[in-house]
């Protein structure tokens, strides 16, 4: 499945404050996520950002 910049997806693994649901904010060699509960940047390389993905999210 192919990604791009403003796609929102859900993770199999929920962020700390309790939200798996995040937008894509940067792709290439890894992926950069915004929570969307409390907008906390994380960046995973592309291998394992392609692995936790689960489904992108309607808006």
């Amino acid at each position: 499945m192919e990604y791009n910049i403003g796609d929102k997806v859900r993770l199999k693994k929920q962020h700390p404050c309790g939200n798996r649901d995040f937008e894509i904010v940067r792709v290439g060699v890894d992926f950069k996520f915004k929570c969307l509960k409390c907008e906390h940047v994380i960046v995973l390389d592309r291998q394992k950002a392609l692995k936790i993905i689960t489904k992108k999210i309607e808006n």
